[in-house]
C-alpha cells in the first residue's frame, strides 16, 4: 500500500481495500495520519479512517480527474 504525502508531509494519506470488511458495500478504506503540532491538526485523533463505497471512490477519482483537466487548461491559456 503506497502512501500519499500532503501538507509538507504533515498529513499522510493511504488508501486501500479492507479485505476484511467485504461484507458490506463501504469497503475502501481512506486513512489520514498526522504528524504535527496539536494547534495545527485537522483532525482530533492521530489516525483518522472512513470508509466509501466502489461508486463513491469513481466519483472522486471522477472530480479529480475533471479538476486536473481544468488545471491543465487554465496552466494552458496562461502560456498562450
Amino acid at each position: 500500500m503506497s502512501t500519499i504525502t500532503l501538507l509538507d508531509g504533515s498529513l499522510k494519506l493511504s488508501i486501500f481495500y479492507e479485505v476484511s470488511d467485504r461484507d458490506f458495500d463501504d469497503d475502501i478504506c481512506l486513512c489520514f495520519e498526522e504528524d504535527c503540532p496539536e494547534d495545527e491538526k485537522l483532525f482530533k485523533a492521530d489516525e483518522v479512517s472512513f470508509y466509501i463505497t466502489p461508486e463513491q471512490a469513481a466519483l472522486m477519482v471522477l472530480e479529480l480527474n475533471r479538476a486536473i483537466q481544468n488545471y491543465r487548461g487554465d496552466t494552458k491559456a496562461a502560456g498562450d
